[in-house]
């Protein structure tokens, strides 16, 4: 099965991709299932469980939540609770475990998106080796070293904050078509990473309305 598990939606602050639009292209470019995983909120993700199953489409939807930790972003897939930011990436992962999620890497050597770093000491199920979003592959292709050096399974995202960068990095899992068989193989290393890179001219697009939304906030706020 086809996944792209690193989506953001509308409940991030630098995304504009509505949970229906999110789930709807997911199914038209052929994918079998997507993890939601805004920014500190598992609201994106259960919302779009929820939707999907009402919308009766075939896409299984992990509902997930990207964390900022002291040191940078940890991905917690499967939990429908939020996990407080600010917190050590050790103290992150321990409530990650005690919710049953999983724990993933995403693109730990991209510092510009809060990337980790070194994870070598940190108790992790995958790490994201590819990140479609990179500009160059550097860090991408160290992500791929360390892990495979480690024996941690590997997983891609678009870390889509569009619509249209959705499945540019696809996950395939072979599992059972469920949900819990699939975050259960991600943790035994049953999947396989390919993709491209987004296009340049959507990056861009998703850069520049990313900044116009956060400026606006700002400008909200000072008004108020």
């Amino acid at each position: 099965m086809r996944f792209d598990l690193h989506v953001h939606s509308t409940y991030s602050r630098d995304s504009w991709s509505p949970i229906d639009s999110i789930l709807k292209h997911a199914v038209d470019i052929g994918l079998d299932g997507i993890a939601i995983c805004d920014h500190d909120t598992t609201k994106g993700g259960v919302i779009g469980e929820q939707r999907a199953k009402e919308l009766n489409l075939p896409l299984i939807v992990i509902p997930g939540i990207e964390i900022t930790t002291t040191k940078g972003h940890i991905i917690a897939l499967g939990v429908r609770e939020d996990i407080p930011p600010k917190q050590t990436p050790d103290e992150t992962i321990t409530r990650i475990r005690e919710l049953g999620g999983i724990v993933v890497v995403p693109h730990p050597f991209k510092r510009l998106s809060h990337g980790i770093g070194d994870f070598s000491d940190l108790n992790v199920d995958a790490v994201e080796i590819f990140n479609s979003r990179f500009i160059t592959g550097e860090a991408n292709r160290k992500a791929e070293r360390m892990a495979l050096a480690m024996g941690i399974p590997a997983v891609s995202g678009s870390d889509a904050h569009a619509v249209m960068m959705i499945g540019y990095a696809v996950t395939e899992i072979t599992a059972e078509r469920s949900q819990q068989a699939v975050l259960e193989a991600i943790r035994d290393g049953k999947t396989r990473v390919y993709g491209k890179r987004t296009p340049i001219k959507i990056f861009a697009a998703q850069m520049i309305r990313g900044w116009c939304r956060r400026a606006k906030e700002v400008f909200r706020i000072k008004v108020d």
